[in-house]
């Protein structure tokens, strides 16, 4: 390893901590590998795939607040995995060890095996009459989907009493299968909402759309029209066809919901949104149902109620 200089100082305002290591970390492994190349140790490895999702389910869990890290690529380079991670709107490379039990930072080395003990929920709900509740989600993205399955017991339970409502994500990043799913969705809650609790219910643990139309008893061909007239009125189909107008010029855009993701500054999903307040809470239906209970002026006895502390799993 090349001789440390000394005398050189250098100021950086405060920034999030992940976000600077992995900067710091983007410029230094290179060079770390150039002078030093690690050879592969005799560790069980798993694939980059199965590794990456470790590392942003750690992150997610542990490093970050307010909004979610989705990955966006990995390779293998020089014995460790390096996976390109989106947060905020930025991409940022971070590195793994191929057996996923070590996520490397220029401060030190993590052991993921290991987590950080967080709090329930970071944001005081603001409290209504009856508190309104807005999820945004990617329909096939891993913590969208275990996000929903921490709200759906609490929309069972509270039914007409809260107003609890499924957006989306100005973006897809899980390609065109997304972009319609979100679109499927989005008229099944505007036109057919009493049944929109069984098709989600049914989507979530089977992501089997034909088969939860069926279940759910929705009108196809209503279901269909909505859908026609939808991706004419927004360019759904036409902004999936047409790669320059991509967010980031990768993922097609979803403009249903525009207008709510600029308001909240949605960024990904997901992204819990109670009386018009983001707010941050553990993926069980418990906690869910706690932070939502908080934003009521006068709770109603369903939240008296004791629902699962278990989280919900991913995907």
């Amino acid at each position: 390893m090349a001789e440390e200089k000394k005398g050189l100082k250098i100021k950086i305002p405060s920034v999030n901590k992940w976000m600077l290591a992995t900067l710091i970390l983007a410029i230094l492994l290179p060079i770390s590998f150039l002078l030093n190349k690690p050879e592969r140790t005799g560790l069980a490895t798993l694939t980059g795939d199965e590794v990456s999702k470790k590392v942003i389910s750690y992150i997610n869990q542990n490093l970050v607040k307010g909004s979610e890290a989705e990955m966006v690529s990995v390779e293998e380079v020089s014995g460790l995995y390096r996976i390109i991670t989106k947060y905020r709107g930025q991409e940022i490379p971070v590195y793994a060890t191929m057996d996923g039990k070590l996520l490397i930072l220029p401060q030190g080395v993590i052991d993921m095996t290991k987590t950080v003990e967080r709090t329930e929920q970071t944001t005081e709900v603001p409290k209504r009459e009856k508190a309104d509740v807005k999820l945004f989600v990617m329909s096939f993205c891993p913590f969208g989907l275990q996000a929903e399955k921490a709200l759906l017991p609490v929309m069972k339970l509270l039914k007409d009493k809260a107003d609890i409502s499924i957006h989306f994500v100005y973006y897809a990043m899980h390609g065109e299968k997304e972009v319609y799913e979100n679109l499927r969705q989005f008229c099944i809650q505007k036109e057919q909402k009493e049944k929109f609790y069984d098709y989600l219910l049914c989507f979530v643990q089977s992501g089997d759309a034909e088969k939860c139309i069926g279940e759910a008893g929705i009108d196809a061909s209503k279901l269909r029209a909505c859908m026609d007239d939808t991706d004419k009125r927004y360019g759904i189909t036409e902004n999936l066809n047409n790669r320059s107008t991509w967010y980031n010029g990768r993922f097609p855009r979803f403009d249903i919901d525009l207008d709510l993701n600029k308001k909240y500054n949605v960024q990904g999903s997901p992204t819990l949104v109670i009386n018009d307040k983001v707010v941050r809470v553990t993926r069980s239906p418990e906690a869910f149902k706690e932070a939502i209970c908080s934003g009521f002026n006068t709770p109603p006895e369903e939240c008296n109620e004791k629902l699962s502390t278990k989280q919900a799993s991913p995907g």
